[in-house]
């Protein structure tokens, strides 16, 4: 049966979503997780709520599923150390580095790839089970072919989001909440722009980011059939009685092979809903009718909410079958057992049984107390008695017989696994830095790569694949004068898409282009496969050196630093592998599986980039992108002409410029002013995150 995982933001939330039939949950530990505005759980409440849910038969998963910096990886494997030490289940994890970490300090712990890893495609999976990870949790924007194709052939287990809110971007490959006020969802600190006003050229009351929750209580049976190992409920910044609420749903609907009740399909909207749900990308039926934004509760839910409450925190409703024995012979203490489906068992022994005055102890009467296991996380499914007649055996005997085997196991249910600790694997080494830095100019169209940029003399010039396949002349300029031009792949490539994407592949390998860009793990195996050397992207969120080594010993080329982080932060870094920064351009803030174009204008006009301006007359740009997606790119430019002695004494291998919007004149008058040949500044310049740093 497929297990249902539940949020867990609190201790109160665990109790929620044990007692309401979750066979798992998941739950943030210290500073590393992607929730943490939840209230989170201390060393003490992580252990009691460890030992909770496994007595009533629950798995714990614990996130660590953030980018981590260098100073602090010690301190984020020493709280995957002592997750293992207390039990849990597993732990959902994002950043490369911090993986390589704990597989060789805590090597025993199984660990999942968090949606924040951008898993999209049957090759990403692989590449998590080559990295020795047991699940992927799939991207939510996938349809349910998507879903069924890739569990089909995964080597590992598929973890699937059925409810919960659904991120206008990808999942870790957001940056706006970062951009424009240095709260970083890949660092757990998403301030939710997408749930903002914006305008596309009207008034200021729209919502073109804000999508409606995700609910596929009706798709349930199709994920079991398709092989899904785990259905996930979102929400752990939410309340418990939210958990409890949608939980109880979802656990009768999947244990009794069922569909909803419209009375269930209530319970799950009055705990919280935008404007009612959507199935929109499991159905692969994507557009407007997705949107909605959340109205103000009513009193109504406040007294559905304090019924819920009632029934999670009145006595124990999740309850483990066990099995009693008891066996009662003249001259013998008393032994009785006790046995779980887990495995464990206790035998305890009681006093010698006397001859009966009168009357002996029934079968019956030994049945009826140990079938007294109210008010414990226990029923007695099945009773076993083996016993001579004519004896006396009091019922205090008997009860004190049952609570006796019903500690022993709870003692066993709730023991520590024994795992290996190992050490903190050693510092990556650093790889000389050459002696002159590679300038790369990176373009959008082939109306960019101008006769007059390219006597600028960049050593790689980076062209979006679909742009060489259609145009492979448009390099000649480059090329000529010894530059390497580089195929940038899309951000996001599914199944249904990868044929084209390695026919577009093939027939650039062919015209001479050598390299690939690939922003995500499954696409290196993509560029590979046809040839390319590969180079990695901004999108593969490398945030530490040991990111950096495990990229290396994928087989990358190069890797470019998060632009998350700060200019010293880039700096220290330990190099193994040549490394690269983006030190000009708008950075982009969201990929998105929606056309904001489309549903504004309600036609494709994909050619024309939309722009999108939020309540500060800051301006986006919106560009269509590979599958007819969106990119909205940051409102300023990011510019460092002027911090030329900051980036070239950081142990580089190359600089990128970025160009997006601009026009072919202004991709020129930008990169002669890194070159020290103009002093023109572009208007709306910003410094990134480089010397702000994230939170």
């Amino acid at each position: 049966m497929i297990e249902l995982l539940a949020p867990a933001g609190s201790p109160e939330s665990v109790i929620a979503a044990v007692q309401s039939g979750a066979d798992a949950v998941y739950l943030g530990f210290g500073d590393f997780n992607a929730r943490r505005g939840a209230s989170n759980f201390s060393e003490e409440e992580f252990a009691k709520a460890v030992r909770y849910c496994h007595i009533r038969g629950c798995k714990v998963y614990v996130t660590l599923n953030t980018l981590v910096g260098d100073r602090e990886l010690a301190d984020a494997a020493g709280m995957a150390r002592l997750a293992s030490d207390y039990g849990a289940d597993g732990i959902i994890i994002q950043d490369l580095g911090l993986i390589r970490v704990i597989r060789d300090a805590v090597p025993d712990i199984p660990l999942h790839a968090s949606t924040q890893m951008s898993v999209h495609n049957l090759a990403g999976v692989q590449a998590c089970a080559e990295m020795g990870l047991t699940r992927a949790v799939l991207a939510r924007e996938l349809s349910f072919e998507q879903i069924q194709f890739i569990t089909k052939h995964s080597p590992i287990e598929i973890e699937v989001f059925v409810h919960g809110a659904l991120c206008f971007c990808h999942s870790g490959q957001c940056y706006m909440s970062a951009l424009i006020g240095r709260r970083s969802g890949n660092r757990g600190m998403c301030a939710q722009p997408c749930r903002m006003q914006y305008s596309m050229g009207g008034r200021m009351d729209d919502y073109p980011l804000s999508l409606k929750d995700n609910c596929l209580i009706t798709k349930m049976q199709m994920l079991e059939d398709a092989g899904v190992a785990c259905a996930k409920i979102e929400g752990r910044m939410k309340r418990p009685e939210y958990t409890a609420a949608v939980t109880q749903v979802y656990s009768r609907v999947i244990k009794e092979h069922r569909q909803p009740t419209p009375a269930e399909l209530e319970q799950l909207e009055m705990a919280f809903s935008r404007d009612g749900f959507t199935t929109g990308y499991f159905d692969g039926q994507k557009g407007p009718e997705m949107f909605g934004t959340r109205q103000e509760p009513g009193k109504d839910q406040e007294k559905f909410f304090s019924n819920i409450r009632k029934g999670y925190a009145d006595g124990e409703l999740r309850r483990v079958p066990v099995d009693f024995y008891t066996v009662i012979k003249e001259h013998q203490p008393i032994q009785a057992g006790i046995a779980d489906r887990d495995g464990n068992k206790a035998v305890v022994k009681g006093t010698i049984p006397q001859k009966a005055a009168r009357r002996g102890v029934t079968e019956q009467q030994v049945r009826d107390q140990f079938y007294k296991t109210g008010g414990t996380p226990y029923y007695a499914e099945n009773i076993y008695c083996e016993m001579d007649e004519g004896l006396h055996v009091s019922a205090a005997e008997l009860n004190e017989l049952r609570r006796r085997l019903i500690s022993e196991l709870t003692e066993q249910r709730g023991r520590l696994p024994e795992r290996r600790v190992r050490q903190f694997p050693p510092s990556p080494n650093d790889k000389l830095a050459p002696r002159k830095l590679s300038v790369i100019f990176q373009v959008l169209s082939a109306d960019q790569l101008t006769q007059e940029l390219a006597d600028l003399h960049p050593d790689y010039v980076y062209v979006p694949l679909e742009v060489l396949y259609q145009k492979p002349e448009c390099v000649k300029p480059f090329t000529e004068t010894g530059c390497k031009a580089a195929a940038v792949l899309p951000r996001i490539i599914t199944d249904d898409q990868v044929t084209e994407v390695l026919t577009m592949l093939r027939a650039v390998r062919e015209t001479g282009v050598e390299e690939a860009l690939a922003g995500n793990l499954g696409h290196i195996f993509l560029a590979r496969k046809c040839g390319f050397t590969v180079r990695g992207d901004f999108g593969l969120n490398a945030f530490n050196s040991y990111s950096l080594e495990v990229l290396r010993s994928a087989g990358l080329e190069s890797v470019t630093a998060s632009f998350e982080l700060r200019m010293a932060q880039i700096r220290d870094l330990k190099k193994p592998i040549d490394t690269e920064m983006i030190i000009y351009g708008r950075l982009p803030a969201m990929v998105s599986e929606q056309c904001v174009i489309k549903n504004s204008a309600g036609r494709c006009s994909c050619q024309t980039p939309g722009q999108m301006s939020d309540r500060m007359g800051s301006v986006f740009p919106v560009v269509r992108e590979f599958g007819c997606r969106n990119v909205i790119y940051n409102a300023h430019k990011l510019f460092l002409a002027d911090k030329r002695r900051d980036y070239e004494s950081a142990g580089l291998w190359g600089v990128r410029m970025l160009f997006t919007t601009e026009s072919p004149r202004e991709c020129v008058e930008v990169a002669k002013s890194y070159a020290g040949l103009s002093d023109y500044r572009p208007n709306g310049l910003t410094r990134g995150l480089y010397y702000r740093g994230v939170e």
